[in-house]
């Protein structure tokens, strides 16, 4: 069965798509089956693999509102992708009177666990019903936060979220690890930001440090995972040393 993975922070702009996207890529690259699954609105994991949100269809909103079956939204690229449409904006009021909205994402997931190592999920940057349904379904939460100081101040939020969703729906759910992300090597905030990281919550910070790079903003361009762009770059390379973190590090 395959291991669930959300990658949430309620902030935006902290490279969780992008972290989604080349974990599961560099995930594949050791040998890995790998699904990953757009729970977001804006669709930025769907078109980082070349696909247009405003063109897909079915999507996730089919999946999660309608009950359609997952492998009918689940396109082959560089991983196993399950495709998100602009649609999905309206989910979480389409849900909103449904028994067990919580559960969507984790019943659509059943019929698929047994054919992957791997499922990550890329939730929005909120903590509404998608992330809450991303959260429920997963095993483990991998949270991508920007070497800033006010990026830090978020992750007190996310843990109160998670400690409510293990209190009432999914006890297990734990975080996995924190992914340093968008570290600028260049000032002095970002290492402050690092070492605050690091006195605050130990081991579960993954040593493997994301560095700011063009590369991430051009590799979606061409419809590309970075490792696929870039295969010889650092920005590739700090993935495929996140993906070894995350196998060699059993709190996934």
């Amino acid at each position: 069965m395959a291991r669930v993975v959300a990658l949430a922070n309620q902030k935006g702009g902290v490279a969780k798509t992008t972290s989604t996207l080349n974990l599961g890529v560099a995930l594949e690259e050791l040998g890995h089956r790998v699904l990953v699954v757009d729970m977001d609105p804006q669709g930025n994991l769907t078109m980082s693999q070349g696909l247009d949100p405003d063109e897909v269809h079915p999507s996730m909103f089919n999946v999660l509102v309608q009950g359609l079956d997952i492998e009918q939204v689940i396109h082959r690229r560089e991983v196993d992708l399950a495709v998100a449409s602009i649609e999905l904006a309206s989910a979480e009021l389409a849900l909103a009177s449904v028994i067990g909205r919580e559960r969507a994402l984790s019943k659509a997931l059943l019929t698929v666990r047994d054919r992957y190592d791997f499922i990550l999920v890329d939730s929005p940057p909120s903590l509404g019903l998608l992330t809450i349904n991303a959260l429920t379904a997963a095993d483990a939460v991998i949270v991508p936060v920007q070497c800033e100081y006010l990026s830090l101040r978020g992750l007190a939020q996310l843990e109160r979220t998670l400690e409510l969703v293990r209190e009432n729906l999914n006890p297990k759910v734990h975080i996995a690890g924190i992914l340093p992300t968008l570290y600028d090597a260049r000032t002095l905030h970002g290492s402050e930001a690092v070492e605050i990281l690091r006195n605050s919550f130990g081991d579960l910070v993954f040593g493997t440090v994301v560095k700011k790079t063009i590369k991430f903003a051009e590799a979606p361009v061409q419809g590309s995972s970075v490792l696929k762009y870039a295969p010889h770059s650092e920005a590739a390379d700090a993935y495929r040393s996140l993906a070894r973190e995350v196998l060699n590090g059993k709190k996934i």
